[in-house]
């Protein structure tokens, strides 16, 4: 019969081996040593070196928001406050001459018309808003 198992020419079954070969972990450390003792003096030398300066300039500030909101019935609602239509051109003009100038977030229904939208839109452009964004829901209808 051909032999069963392992190199030597003996029956005996091959026995897993109960000693672990600690040579290349002897081998690896040894190495690292010399790595750290040739190292070890050059981390107590400390070079001087002339750094660039760098000025910080203040953030411009974030302007305002303000959200004009629509409903379905074309009533208004600044900053989620009832407003009446007469009243819209006057805080549109005080919001334009505000430094930074706020951004006009337009919030509007589903089903507002657009002609409404339209006029809004026309007023702050004549009011002097230049940021002007529309607010809408991310989630999809099913």
């Amino acid at each position: 019969m051909m032999g069963s198992g392992g190199f030597g020419s003996d029956n005996h079954p091959s026995q897993p081996m109960a000693e672990i070969n600690t040579t290349p972990m002897v081998d690896v450390m040894l190495v690292l040593l010399v790595i750290f003792i040739i190292t070890a003096p050059l981390l107590t030398h400390s070079i001087k070196i002339d750094l660039p300066q760098a000025g910080s300039q203040t953030n411009p500030e974030k302007p305002d928001t303000v959200t004009l909101s629509i409903n379905a019935e074309g009533k208004l609602f600044w900053n989620d406050m009832p407003l009446e239509d007469a009243d819209l051109a006057l805080r549109l003009a005080a919001a334009a001459q505000k430094q930074p100038q706020p951004e006009l977030h337009l919030r509007a229904e589903r089903v507002t018309p657009y002609q409404k939208l339209a006029e809004i839109m026309a007023a702050a452009q004549s009011a002097g808003i230049v940021k002007i964004g529309f607010v809408t829901d991310p989630t999809p209808q099913k």
